[in-house]
């Protein structure tokens, strides 16, 4: 998902253009040889560094200053304002294959301003991951998670990475009687490390005859606002992993005559894991307990879900699908109950060009209990609000 910070490189790289004499200096045949030494994200290879600060001393900082932060923007006569490199909540949020897709084929690859040339001719994809590289030493806090390790999100699996995200989705039955429900979900980052959420559901459920078949009418009632945490308590961009502590808490709003709610508060501590594989391939992993305040309304409950998938773009730099499988598994921790096993295949896809607008569908098929539990197709929208308006970079 490409946001603020990767406008703040279509400036960077606009400010090649006032300083093209030097290009010719710059992507050296040297330069062309280590390709191979910029390649593989977070790995700080001294050569590779030098480079990305001679390219960017030598094409950017006469824009944004030799230390990152940015010349003044009377100075330079641009309608907006050079971003602060230093600034850790702005530069660690994409991956690099974002900051380079904008400077390889230029601002509208991204539907930012056209002002923002392509250098893919000029300069090499290893030069520009140089480059980009020596920008993320502006900031000097190792508390941020890169973007490389913010993975698509699953239907059901919640993610490690700490987001501004702003989720609808919606869970449809597929038998008789019918159901549909809405769930908004908040998702704000705090700091480096921290996240809070709050998700409000509805649900519209269709009345039953006494022998269980659906009636036509349909009645809407409130579900069970949650609030919930995350902090994340391990990151390595080299390693590829995530590692983060959530609690959720389920509150009884919801119209318990209804089905729409259980009745009592709900805490459910959680573990989860984000690691990411060769090729483009990743997995998600989250293990958390379902702990009522009162055992007349519900009972102890443990869960587990394993997301496995794979992100695929489209050409260099275009749409991204991610085709995904999710295995669930829950069980009521009661002498004699059955453990309930789902899989979730399922895809999300980026809608517009800036990829911060974003659809997931899939169907949850029962692998058990096929009795007491139907098929049902989730789906859902997300914006992550911190990459721009929702209108914007389509």
């Amino acid at each position: 998902m490409i946001g603020r910070s990767v406008y703040g490189l279509l400036l960077t790289w606009a400010a090649m253009t006032a300083a093209a004499a030097t290009v010719s200096t710059v992507a050296s045949p040297a330069d062309a040889d280590a390709a191979a030494d910029t390649q593989a994200p977070g790995v700080a290879d001294p050569a590779a560094l030098r480079r990305g600060k001679r390219i960017y001393t030598e094409a950017c900082a006469a824009c944004h200053g030799a230390d990152g932060t940015g010349v003044r923007q009377e100075q330079l006569g641009f309608d907006v304002p050079t971003p602060d490199f230093t600034d850790c909540n702005f530069a660690t949020r994409e991956a690099d294959a974002d900051w380079v897709a904008v400077a390889h084929d230029g601002g509208p690859v991204r539907a930012f301003a056209r002002f923002m040339p392509a250098f893919g001719e000029a300069l090499s994809e290893a030069q520009l991951e140089a480059a980009v590289g020596h920008i993320r030493s502006f900031c000097d806090s190792g508390a941020w998670p890169r973007g490389e390790l913010n993975l698509p999100l699953p239907l059901y699996t919640t993610k490690a990475f700490p987001e501004d995200e702003i989720i609808v989705q919606s869970t449809v039955a597929t038998e008789d009687p019918g159901s549909v429900a809405i769930e908004a979900i908040y998702e704000k980052r705090i700091g480096a490390r921290n996240q809070v959420e709050i998700a409000v559901p509805a649900v519209w459920r269709e009345s039953r005859t006494a022998d269980g078949e659906g009636t036509g009418d349909w009645r809407s009632v409130l579900g069970d606002v949650v609030l919930g945490y995350k902090r994340v308590v391990y990151d390595s961009l080299d390693r590829g992993t995530i590692v983060s502590f959530a609690t959720e808490v389920v509150v009884p709003t919801g119209d318990e005559d209804a089905g729409a709610s259980a009745g009592t508060v709900i805490v459910e501590p959680m573990l989860l894991v984000g690691q990411l594989l060769p090729r483009g391939y990743f997995v998600h992993g989250q293990a958390g307990f379902g702990l009522p305040l009162d055992s007349d309304e519900a009972e102890d409950e443990a869960f587990w879900r394993l997301a496995a998938g794979r992100a695929i773009t489209e050409g260099r730099w275009g749409r991204r699908w991610a085709p995904m499988i999710e295995v669930l598994g829950s069980r009521e921790l009661a002498d004699g109950a059955d453990t309930d096993w789902d899989a979730v295949p399922q895809i999300q896809v980026t809608l517009n060009r800036r990829q911060h607008v974003r659809l997931g569908v899939g169907v949850r098929l029962p692998l058990n209990n096929t009795g007491e539990r139907d098929p049902l197709v989730r789906l859902y929208l997300l914006w992550d609000f911190f990459d721009g308006g929702l209108t914007d970079g389509w």
